[in-house]
């Protein structure tokens, strides 16, 4: 058999319902002029063919959308026909389409695309939509050859400076998978959300207890993660998960990550290993690029190595301003050799940075420019005090929150008086409770002056089920009386903001260690605009 008519085989095998329409003696003549190459990959590498046919259902991750403005919407896919096996794609650029329509239908398209996904970036897919309706819902799905992904719901932010009666959004985060179900997800899919903030560890990196505890209620795909293969297989099986898809498929999500995206407690470019920062910056680069192909975001935030672009500021009208900050990438290494201690001089060293210099000026001037009614700062850890003196009195203070880096927290919380930013709201999460606390400019004396109110969601499953027996709450309570609500089971917190006032409730499922369980609020805060501080209701 000749070179040619063996190649022409090949093709005719491999796209049978591509090319249906073509007879051999047409194949022998595209082949023919696509030389060598077309044997070794038919007729892709010649680009003689558009559509490609998968083995393999290609959309196994879902869809996903992010980073909402007044015009424009990100779009996101990634290509995973094998998904725990890197995603199976073969090492070339595939033609995917998209469209986005007013309705699940789409009956009627507004627009409409086609985009490569590239192995570069893991066959992931962000598309960039502008020319959109502001303050508007859509929906969006993706093509690839004959096959079509999953329907999203999205939504455009409100124009600039447009006058808004109401704004809903969810707080979630620290989601590991090995120790329960995500049913807090699918509860939170199931509410009108405009938005969703991430406020970190959407994966963990690690086996739980080495992978020896064969009662986890489930178990990750593979060992400990070090390479983008490793990360892109973690957060495949992440997101393979019902409630994950259902939530990212009801609304946009805002993201940033904490530490577990990479490596528990990571500082900078230290790691808890003590790992030589060559090294660890190598793993470093390979989470940031897995991050990245993963998650809703936009070409500013494509990785150069293992550096990331990543703190952003989205406006919503004349409600909501929200600076997204990074507390990982820039920070100082935590004091005292990490953990939790008491008397650490060198946490309170006004050297000491939690956001770096740069993202630091970033911040402080979107603080003095900032005309919303609520002023939305959304990172990772807390910044409150957390007092454990009642507890742990050796071990009163956490080294990785803010509470490590007293001269960063004091430095933010001057900088919200000196410009007055209208009604600060931060959100955190890291620490697998809820809580609800009032900003301290002294945290050593309650009479002092309150700059804000933090709302701290719990976790999705970390630490397992969570207990309503508040586990010494009432002795930490003496030691923070800024802290005004705390809760010890997991779930999200849903926000409602108005002009006049902005609501959290503290959304909790009884348990994640059995599937589909029920959610309840178990506490609502109010912060009224205005007044600073927020009252139990």
């Amino acid at each position: 058999m000749s070179r040619q008519r063996f190649a022409a085989d090949r093709v005719l095998a491999a796209y049978p319902r591509t090319l249906a329409t073509l007879s051999r003696r047409q194949l022998l003549k595209i082949v023919g002029m696509a030389g060598a190459a077309a044997i070794a990959d038919p007729l892709v590498s010649s680009g003689l063919l558009a559509q490609p046919v998968f083995g393999d259902y290609p959309f196994t991750l879902g869809v996903a959308s992010g980073d909402p403005l007044p015009t424009g919407i990100v779009l996101w896919t990634r290509l995973a026909p094998r998904p725990l096996d890197g995603g199976g794609m073969p090492m070339r650029d595939v033609e995917v389409r998209w469209e986005i329509a007013r309705d699940d239908r789409f009956t009627t398209i507004v627009q409409r695309g086609t985009t490569l996904a590239r192995p570069e970036l893991g066959h992931s897919v962000h598309v960039e939509v502008d020319g959109l309706e502001p303050a508007r819902g859509y929906f969006y799905r993706f093509m690839a050859g004959s096959e079509v992904s999953q329907t999203g719901r999205t939504k455009t932010a409100p124009a600039p400076g447009a006058a808004i009666d109401r704004l809903r959004f969810a707080v979630c985060g620290c989601s590991h998978y090995e120790v329960g179900h995500f049913t807090a997800l699918g509860h939170l899919a199931d509410e009108d959300f405009d938005f969703i903030f991430h406020t970190g560890d959407y994966i963990y990196e690690y086996r739980a207890d080495g992978g020896r505890d064969e009662t986890r209620v489930r178990q990750h795909h593979g060992d400990e993660i070090y390479t983008v293969v490793d990360y892109r297989n973690r957060y495949a099986q992440y997101k393979m998960d019902r409630h994950l898809a259902e939530a990212h498929r009801s609304a946009p999500f805002i993201v940033t990550w904490d530490d577990h995206e990479v490596d528990n407690n990571y500082a900078g470019t230290h790691d808890e290993h003590g790992t030589p920062a060559e090294l660890f910056l190598l793993r470093r680069a390979a989470a940031y690029q897995a991050y990245y192909e993963s998650m809703p975001l936009r070409a500013s935030s494509i990785p150069s190595g293992p550096n990331m672009q990543l703190y952003r500021r989205m406006q919503f009208g004349s409600l909501i301003d929200l600076s997204v900050l990074d507390t990982r990438q820039f920070r100082s290494p935590q004091a005292c050799g990490d953990g939790s201690h008491t008397g650490c001089a060198e946490a309170d060293q006004p050297s000491r940075t939690i956001l770096g210099d740069a993202q630091e000026r970033w911040l402080f001037q979107n603080l003095a420019d900032t005309r919303a009614t609520w002023t939305l700062l959304g990172q990772q850890v807390p910044t409150f005090a957390r007092d454990a003196a009642g507890l742990a009195p050796e071990a009163r203070f956490s080294m990785d929150k803010w509470d490590g880096y007293t001269a960063s927290r004091q430095r933010l919380y001057s900088r919200l008086t000196e410009t007055a930013a209208p009604n600060p709201i931060v959100l955190s999460g890291d620490v697998h409770m809820h809580y609800g606390s009032d900003l301290k400019a002294d945290f050593r004396n309650p009479a002092s002056r309150t700059v804000g109110v933090e709302f701290t969601n719990s976790s999705i499953t970390s630490n397992g089920d969570g207990s309503d027996t508040q586990l010494g709450w009432d002795r930490l309570k003496v030691d923070n009386p800024h802290i005004t609500y705390h809760g010890a089971r997991r779930g999200y917190v849903a926000c409602t903001a108005t002009p006049k006032s902005m609501r959290a409730e503290f959304r909790s499922v009884d348990r994640v260690t059995v599937p589909d369980a029920p959610i309840r609020t178990t506490g609502s805060l109010v912060v009224e605009a205005g007044r600073p501080g927020s009252h139990l209701v």
